[in-house]
């Protein structure tokens, strides 16, 4: 147990907590501008795989990182306008849209896979994104390691969560998707165009979903696997809840988790006698528990959920 304390234990489980983080932060900051203009995307899963899937798919044919980043947001973008169209254009329900393009991303994603692969005598990698240090800052001890020498997608989510919180607190595109996602026919009828105001925050929502499924392949493990983001995607909706939909208390929520998700391997690696099963189901009993630990501590905007219909009476 002494291991637990020292500084290089310390160091070395923030920098795998904060690595674990980035894909969750991702895909919940995206969520977080769906959920302010009242969509609900329960697809994360399958906003996740598609850039997981295409990130890997153009990186490995390309032999371009970036090019297989581009790959990624562009198949996060295709299948979160594919669940804003059923959402918002059809006024069809979100959360069954939600589920279905979950278990459609992970059947296509597999089926595409095995033809990646059946071409190839060895299973494809692609590189991976190289630790950038920052001078002077990746220096400090126990937290420098951890925030200031990693890839240059980790740093882009540190501008993407500063950009967020100024954009959403303290502009007026800001106060527009809120007052869409509260009321959005006193919003339609102040000269907010609801529908393009949702389409643009799906939007992003969906190339922000599509960077986490690529961070997983282009930073962390150069491979894709069937069913690699293994329920991250339903982690990520309750780290938007944990985090009151706020960019930078959402981001923190994510290192919780992200933490929680590491302990178990730290557990194991310094021979805690604990069950299998009891570390497997960890990091989503801590998710049980802070999703409990919300009830009665916010309020989801009024409209969250529920598709707007302009001719409707």
């Amino acid at each position: 147990m002494e291991q637990i304390f020292t500084l290089a234990f310390l160091t070395s489980f923030l920098s795998a907590a904060v690595s674990t983080a980035i894909p969750l932060a991702y895909a919940s900051m995206g969520e977080i501008y769906s959920e302010k203009a009242g969509i609900l995307n329960i697809g994360l899963e399958a906003n996740m795989l598609a850039g997981a899937f295409c990130s890997f798919a153009v990186a490995y044919t390309s032999g371009s990182l970036w090019m297989g980043l581009l790959g990624g947001i562009v198949g996060g973008l295709a299948v979160c306008m594919l669940h804003a169209f059923i959402s918002v254009r059809l006024a069809q329900n979100q959360t069954i849209c939600g589920i279905a393009l979950n278990i459609f991303l992970l059947g296509i994603s597999s089926y595409f896979l095995k033809i990646l692969v059946s071409n190839n005598p060895a299973f494809p990698q692609v590189a991976t994104f190289p630790k950038l240090a920052i001078p002077g800052l990746s220096a400090i001890p126990l937290i420098g390691e951890a925030l200031f020498n990693q890839n240059i997608l980790v740093y882009i989510l540190y501008l993407l969560i500063g950009m967020s919180q100024v954009l959403l607190k303290h502009t007026q595109w800001g106060n527009s998707l809120t007052a869409v996602g509260e009321h959005p026919r006193a919003a339609d009828t102040v000269g907010i165009r609801v529908y393009r105001t949702q389409y643009l925050a799906a939007a992003i929502n969906g190339m922000l979903g599509g960077m986490s499924g690529a961070y997983m392949v282009l930073a962390q493990l150069g491979v894709f696997t069937e069913n690699m983001t293994a329920g991250r995607g339903y982690i990520a909706l309750a780290v938007v809840i944990f985090g009151r939909r706020e960019p930078i208390r959402a981001a923190l929520a994510a290192l919780l988790f992200g933490a929680a998700e590491c302990m178990q391997f730290r557990m194991q690696a310094l021979g805690i006698d604990l069950p299998a099963q009891f570390m497997n189901m960890l990091p989503y009993l801590i998710t049980m528990i802070a999703l409990l630990g919300s009830i009665g501590k916010q309020r989801d905007p009024e409209s969250l959920g529920k598709p707007y219909v302009r001719d409707a009476r």
